[in-house]
Parts: C-alpha cells; structure tokens; sequence
C-alpha cells in the first residue's frame, strides 16, 4: 500500500493547527502573554465582537490588561473542523468553545461569565514552519452573566502545578520552542 504524501501532510498539518488552538487557551488561562503573542502573524488581526478589534498585537496588550481582573478563565475546546488550502501553507477552521471567566462585578463582589462561541479562523503557515493565527474572528452564540459564589482557583498563571508537573517545552511558559 503507498502512502499518499498530500494526505499525510493535510493530517499533519490540521494536528499542528488544533494544537495552535489548544495553545490559544492555554496561553488565555494561564496568562502567558509572551505565548499568546507567538501564536498570532505579525500582520493577524483579531475581532473580539464589541469587546475588542483591531490588530492581534493591540489584542494581545488588551488581553494583558485584563490579567489582574480576571482571576480565573478556562476555554475550553469542542468541535474544530479545518480546512488545509490545496497550496498547502493556508488553511481555514470554525472552532466551537465553552469559555468560562470570573470577572469584577459593579458592586464589588464577582461574576461568572459563561459564554458558547466560535471562532472563524485562518491560519497560515509562516517561514519557521509554524501555523499561527492571521486572522480570528468570534462570534458568540450564547451568554450568560450571574453572581459567584464559589471558589477553588488553583491552576492560574505562572503558580499553574502543570508547570513543575509536565516537564516538557510544550507545557512552558513563553513563546513555543
């Protein structure tokens, strides 16, 4: 039986874009901004609906503000279909997620912020051999707003246990190696 080379490398390349997407959260959750950033193209945009739109590097520095305030957050990935162009260095994909965010309330106390959404994305393979983001656009299927009264927020940013428990250079903090 030959192996289809054109098959293989399609396979290949919609794990590494899954990947980037899984990238995506972790970098949102574990508040690794230098991540986030090499996940995008120099010239990515990202549309965030009528929280933010414009180039991903003024995202990335919006998203980096909103670290103090968000003490906890967890993008979670579903169904993720993908497109690979016939040339091979482009591709397209509709992302479907469960995001859960805890946010400052007006009165001071806090609020979970449940959100369905998708993100339309392409994704475009740059000189490194790297798939990044060049464009990301979310639509929001689903919102829901209501007081919190919970707690157990182990698991943020740099203190994150996966750190010190998979020793591997993909589970670091940063950009990817």
């Amino acid at each position: 039986m030959a192996i289809d080379e054109k098959a293989l490398r399609e396979l290949l390349d919609k794990d590494a874009i899954r990947d980037l997407v899984l990238l995506y959260s972790r970098a949102i959750d574990r508040q690794d901004i230098a991540l986030l950033r090499d996940l995008y193209t120099e010239d990515a945009t990202d549309s965030h609906g009528d929280s933010f739109d414009g180039p991903a590097e003024d995202y990335c520095r919006f998203i980096e503000g909103s670290f103090p305030y968000m003490p906890y957050s967890g993008h979670h990935v579903c169904n993720h279909m993908i497109a690979v162009d016939a040339g091979g260095d482009t591709a397209c994909g509709e992302v479907y997620a469960l995001a859960w965010h805890l946010i400052p309330a007006r009165d001071g106390s806090q609020e979970e912020d449940f959100m369905a959404v998708r993100y339309i994305d392409n994704y475009r393979r740059c000189a490194d051999g790297k798939w990044r983001f060049s464009k990301r656009v979310v639509t929001y299927d689903f919102k829901l707003r209501r007081p919190f009264d919970g707690g157990g927020l182990l698991g943020q940013g740099a203190a994150d246990p996966s750190y010190a428990l998979c020793d591997h250079p993909l589970f670091a903090r940063g950009a990817r190696t």
